[in-house]
């Protein structure tokens, strides 16, 4: 079945031209859109100061990212584990421009945008004209918020996670689709094709017929000789 990694990240500010960092990333592993319970989560060290307003959003302090590892320290980590599966992101535009920063940064190449499903325009198709945030979303599937105080990468990613397969149709969807696909695996196995054995032939021998024959000369008044 289908591997999906839904991401989220945690930044310094908007925009990574103006020199803002990725201080979180939160990845969790989805097999045919139902989370696995394999997740990507670290906390980073962006090399520079936390404005005031990027902490207010997600509570992440410069000190308690200093003695966190640099992006060039996890970054083989984060890549192994997204391999070359689809990516969903809630405004994918934004997560992607700042890991693509990251990753020119090292040398690595950038992550095309053609991997990533962004489930702001899934909802904005699916709900013309209503709100498309995480919260909106949430609230719409009634999917527990209780936990949400602050923006979290590893959180929001696991509540994407849940609004993603409502987006698709919900839970009850995914497990039709699952039997649906067993069924096909079934049926495919069952339609092996199997070549036909020729008759074989039986040949009898000259004495084998003569015997036979003798035998058959010895029956008195045999069945096939009387008449109805």
């Amino acid at each position: 079945m289908k591997r999906e990694i839904v991401l989220d990240t945690e930044t310094t500010g908007l925009d990574p031209a103006s020199g803002h960092r990725v201080v979180e990333i939160g990845c969790v592993e989805l097999i045919g859109a139902m989370r696995t319970g394999k997740v990507f989560h670290c906390y980073l060290n962006p090399e520079r100061d936390m404005p005031e307003a990027a902490e207010r959003v997600h509570g992440l302090s410069e000190k308690f990212l200093s003695d966190k590892p640099v992006f060039a320290e996890k970054v083989d980590e984060f890549l192994e584990f997204l391999a070359d599966s689809p990516l969903v992101i809630h405004n994918a535009g934004f997560d992607m421009r700042f890991i693509n920063a990251e990753l020119a940064r090292l040398g690595f190449k950038s992550l095309p945008m053609e991997r990533a499903l962004d489930t702001v325009m899934m909802a904005r198709k699916k709900f013309p004209g209503a709100q498309a945030s995480l919260d909106a979303l949430c609230k719409r599937f009634n999917i527990d918020l209780s936990t949400r105080q602050k923006h979290g990468a590893l959180l929001d990613a696991e509540l994407l996670s849940d609004v993603y397969l409502e987006l698709l149709g919900g839970r009850q969807a995914m497990l039709i689709l699952g039997d649906e696909q067993k069924e096909q695996e079934a049926a495919a196995a069952l339609s092996v094709q199997r070549s036909a054995r020729l008759a074989r032939e039986f040949p009898i021998s000259d004495h084998e017929a003569a015997a036979h024959g003798a035998m058959v000369a010895k029956l008195k008044n045999p069945l096939w000789e009387q008449q109805a």
